[in-house]
């Protein structure tokens, strides 16, 4: 069962401030970072996938970075240096702290923590997907670091950062993915367009702690989604699908920028309209920044989002519910839209109830809580999850 720790643990990133020792235009943090690492990992792996280099496993490249992710929420924002000295120095103790402070949080889903000792303890069972991941890593690190590099490039030893990273991506110049990112033309320009979604505040009216930028709420709605599959014993494929179709879910946004649900609906006919001109600038301006054979991927995640599908001879089905225990192998590629949808308010609603939490009273936090909250009091389970009781967690504190 997803545990309330988890939960809570996967929102710590999201305060952790990075590059808090250097001058920043934006706040930079830490779930924002880690948000960008797996879009461009999914690039690097797709690119890998498609040149049929040495076998990775897209399942643990999810899990790696979540795992990731967990461990820098519990070690926090130490300087790189350090935590490389550190980890060289007393690696194994550490990482078996880091194992004691999640284990009442991760113990009720299955396997969970024996798969994230592995990664900590095994050098060997995530190789091919640790380097994507420390790619990724660095690739985002240095997106990040040009900003800061631009706007304060005489603060003291910043050179020695710029060649420290630039030297450990160059380390993994034979990956083809990050040769075509370091060209700086087309897929550069994907992960430049994900990553001004850092710049996007959600509840953009209403003050919010912690706050959360798009980019970083689409990796919690992907980590949540991920978590489920999980939990109903989703098939490979099934729980690919989930996970990047939640990572990308607001992708659109970033052409768009957020449009709430009450201005959607404010007019008749609005929601729609909006719907059509986010198609059109997927068509037009996202999908030409990445390879012509990945299209169908990105349209079957992004096309009727909120739907359960399946796709059979090149054509997507829907799932209706009688079929909701059916289609769950690699053959069918199923998509569990609706979970997608459920952890997608489950984000906003924890968002909510944490911003409460700390004494910021709004209308508009207060409204959506309850909102939120009786919704899914209704519904209750969706494809086998119960989320009445993950929205129990939080609203009773708040």
């Amino acid at each position: 069962m997803i545990t309330k720790g988890l939960l809570e643990k996967i929102y710590k990133a999201a305060s952790i401030q990075r590059w808090n020792d250097h001058v920043r235009p934006v706040e930079f943090t830490e779930l924002d970072k880690q948000a960008h690492k797996m879009v461009i990992a999914y690039i690097i792996g797709k690119h890998e996938e498609f040149q049929g280099r040495p076998k990775f496993n897209w399942i643990k490249l999810i899990e790696g970075g979540i795992f990731e992710l967990l461990q820098r929420v519990i070690l926090t924002d130490i300087k790189p240096p350090v935590f490389h000295w550190m980890m060289d120095k007393k690696g194994m103790e550490l990482n078996k702290w880091v194992i004691e402070e999640l284990a009442n949080d991760i113990a009720g889903i299955k396997n969970l923590k024996e798969d994230m000792e592995k990664y900590l303890f095994n050098p060997d069972f995530f190789k091919e997907e640790k380097r994507i991941l420390k790619a990724a890593h660095y690739l985002a690190t240095n997106w990040e670091f040009k900003i800061i590099y631009n706007i304060a490039p005489f603060i003291y030893d910043i050179d020695k950062t710029k060649e420290r990273i630039e030297n450990e991506i160059e380390d993994h110049y034979d990956l083809i993915g990050v040769q075509k990112i370091l060209l700086g033309k087309k897929t550069f320009g994907f992960i430049d367009l994900c990553g001004q979604l850092r710049f996007q505040q959600r509840w953009a009216q209403t003050p919010r702690v912690p706050k959360t930028s798009v980019l970083g709420h689409m990796l919690i709605v992907a980590i949540f989604s991920y978590l489920c599959s999980r939990e109903i014993d989703a098939c490979d494929k099934r729980v690919y699908n989930n996970f990047f179709a939640a990572l990308f879910h607001d992708l659109p946004e970033a052409l768009t920028r957020d449009i709430s649900t009450p201005v959607k609906g404010a007019v008749e006919g609005l929601k729609e309209t909006i719907k059509e001109y986010e198609e059109i600038q997927l068509e037009e301006r996202l999908l030409p920044l990445l390879p012509l054979s990945w299209h169908e991927e990105l349209r079957y995640f992004l096309g009727d989002e909120h739907q359960p599908k399946r796709r059979e001879n090149g054509k997507t089905i829907p799932i209706n519910k009688a079929e909701v225990n059916k289609y769950n192998e690699d053959k069918f590629s199923r998509l569990d839209g609706d979970i997608i949808k459920a952890c997608d308010h489950l984000a906003a609603f924890i968002e909510a109830c944490l911003s409460i939490s700390h004494g910021i009273q709004s209308k508009t936090l207060k409204e959506a809580k309850n909102e939120l909250y009786e919704d899914y009091q209704v519904r209750k389970k969706i494809s086998g999850i119960n989320f009445a009781q993950l929205f129990e967690y939080f609203y009773s504190e708040a």
